[in-house]
């Protein structure tokens, strides 16, 4: 059995970067690569582990023998481990045996930054290399206008694994997907579609969010050539890609990142600041450089190699608080006595600076964030943390309070709704409908609403359209698009089935023409973060449950009247102030037969000269029970 070679693809200048924590493209020394040496083709291997006494390639091509491929420590204190091991080839898998300094402990391990991880519950890495054509130049040319903050933004949140499955219930490939779900969301009209994670993860009832193989798309699904082929899709379908990304935690798996080289290599040594209660699994050691650069660089990666188009970072306020979730005595105060994790905060600013910095704004951040914290999606130079925008919690978790109640009683509960325009353009929100609102028995959102089956799906097309005409970016969990009525199951295809009823049928018709307005009306978008693009016509009639408002980009003439109606009680001949005179016309009517409404529309609408909410002028409308007007 041939021998390691002593090679190195690390430069000084490389071990510099790294030991200071600037080394951003460490998916390009670290890990397996398969190279030439001296006219042999083989692997390099490298691994970071400074407490090993010694490091060991293991694999099917040494039958797992730690003596056969014994990997070489650098002589710069970088605590790197490399050589060359010549003859094995793509396909071969592999670990790291550790023996550490730290009374001996050995540890076996998967490779941190392995690009393809053996399918689960095996956990072993594979040697490989992702070549693929790319075709989305296109996209790639002009996304930067897509991915903007003036832009309509629609995301469509997808759980491979659950989107749909085949008849004899097993999952899609990355490929069946590329062909199923790509033409799905084309013809729903969102503008992204945002995947929970697709990072190898070991434990299914995880959704992904226990990472293992940060480098890695789940070999669940196919190989990575394959996942960047419905990426590819995607982008050639005019779709922009977000992934799901996790830097807050992860799982205790022995192959994983936990203890790697017998001491906290990834992990805070403190319990304190490394272990999450919640969650059972272990928190990044923010403070130490080479654990910044392994998570930027992870970060780099896939918007740089799966021209991936946004990061949706998760439990971001997990991260900033060092009493997240902890009581009184189980956390210690940082040097200013207070509870911010400034070594967390500053990971996130570098983070989101070097982002910008390596794709001048065509791609986003978005942090799913909820607390107070000021300035999540302030840019870094006005003291924030630099996201693009930031999930509007307290919104989803108001607005669908509001929603459950019977209509007899939304009238004492009006400002739940109205309260959300107090702080709405504090940041850059986005309004999430997302997968944690439909698990754990609080049950479906069509279920959520109060009523007959008629009044049901009444309340979810309104939902729906007033998160569409409501300032902010939208987000929206599969299946909520045509009322699923069973909470969701990821071990389970959402239920297609239901779209042979007219109800369901109507609200996904519904869905797709919010998606087509929310993208053609340019006072729904073009100042979606800012006040000027929104104004209250009256938010004050709590007796009838209406609310009445316009919604304004750059030019008037393109200004969207909004009016409410949250009981199912008809408002005839209900009367709206008007700024200016002219006529109006019904864009999107939530009652109108063809979504299963009662079809009570309006036409020929003409403003009148009587004064009416502070405005010289004003119409009458009908607004439909539990329904949404929305003109023009």
């Amino acid at each position: 059995m041939s021998k390691v070679i002593p090679h190195s693809l690390f430069t000084d200048f490389d071990i510099d970067l790294f030991k200071g924590g600037k080394h951003y493209r460490l998916h390009d020394k670290l890990g397996s690569h398969i190279i030439e040496v001296d006219g042999i083709k083989g692997t390099y291997f490298a691994v970071w582990a400074p407490s090993a006494k010694s490091v060991s390639v293991v694999g099917d091509f040494n039958y797992w023998n730690a003596d056969e491929h014994k990997l070489n420590v650098r002589w710069d204190s970088s605590g790197i481990w490399e050589g060359f091991i010549p003859n094995v080839q793509k396909g071969a898998i592999y670990k790291y045996k550790i023996q550490s300094h730290n009374n001996d402990i050995w540890t076996e391990k998967a490779d941190p930054f392995a690009r393809l991880c053996e399918h689960p519950p095996k956990t072993a890495s594979i040697v490989w290399s992702a070549d693929y054509k790319w075709k989305d130049s296109a996209w790639m040319g002009y996304r930067k206008d897509k991915n903007g903050l003036d832009r309509p933004y629609s995301v469509y949140e997808v759980h491979m694994g659950s989107w749909k499955r085949d008849a004899g219930n097993n999952v899609l490939s990355y490929k069946e997907l590329a062909k199923e779900l790509v033409s799905y969301v084309k013809e729903m009209g969102y503008t992204h579609v945002e995947f929970m994670p697709v990072m190898e993860y070991p434990y299914d009832p995880s959704w992904g969010y226990q990472l293992t193989g940060y480098f890695a798309p789940t070999s669940r699904f196919g190989t990575p050539e394959e996942f960047k082929f419905l990426v590819d899709t995607f982008h050639q379908n005019d779709i922009g890609v977000i992934l799901d990304w996790v830097p807050s935690h992860f799982p205790e798996d022995a192959h994983g990142l936990g203890y790697f080289d017998g001491s906290h290599l990834y992990e805070h040594p403190d319990r304190r600041k490394g272990y999450h209660p919640d969650w059972k699994s272990l928190i990044f050691n923010y403070g130490r450089n080479e654990v910044r650069a392994f998570l930027i660089s992870n970060a780099l990666f896939w918007l740089d190699q799966f021209h991936v188009d946004g990061l949706r970072v998760d439990a971001v306020a997990s991260m900033l608080y060092l009493d997240y979730s902890r009581e009184d005595g189980e956390w210690e105060p940082n040097m200013y006595g207070n509870n911010e994790n400034l070594e967390a905060m500053s990971f996130i600013r570098e983070l989101n600076q070097e982002v910008q910095a390596s794709f001048q704004g065509a791609v986003q951040t978005i942090a799913e964030e909820s607390t107070a914290f000021s300035g999540v999606s302030r840019p870094v130079e006005y003291g924030g943390l630099g996201f693009g925008m930031k999930w509007m919690m307290g919104w989803m978790h108001d607005t669908l309070e509001y929603f459950k109640k019977e209509p007899i009683y939304r009238k004492h509960h009006q400002n739940d709704l109205t309260f959300s325009m107090t702080y709405a353009f504090t940041e850059n929100f986005m309004l999430p409908f997302s997968h944690d609102e439909v698990v754990y028995g609080k049950q479906s959102l069509v279920y959520r609403m109060p009523g007959d089956e008629w009044q049901r799906f009444a309340n979810l097309r309104l939902l729906f359209g007033y998160m569409f005409t409501h300032p902010g970016t939208k987000l929206m969990f599969m299946g909520g698009e045509f009322g699923q009525t069973a909470e969701w199951n990821f071990q389970n295809s959402l239920d297609w089935h239901l779209l042979q009823y007219e109800s369901h049928a109507g609200v996904q018709q519904f869905v797709k023409d919010l998606n087509s307005l929310y993208k053609n009306s340019p006072a729904l978008y073009e100042k979606q973060f800012s006040p000027e693009g929104f104004q209250w016509i009256d938010y004050g009639d709590h007796e009838n449950s209406v609310l009445t408002y316009i919604r304004k980009g750059h030019d008037a003439e393109n200004d969207l009247v909004i009016a409410c109606n949250f009981t199912p009680v008809v408002r005839e001949n209900y009367r709206i102030g008007m700024p200016k005179k002219g006529k109006l016309k019904e864009v999107l009517n939530s009652d109108a037969a063809k979504y299963g409404g009662t079809d009570r529309v309006n036409a020929n609408i003409k403003t009148a000269n009587k004064p009416w909410h502070g405005q010289k002028k004003s119409v009458e409308i009908t607004i439909p029970p539990l329904g949404i007007v929305i003109m023009k």
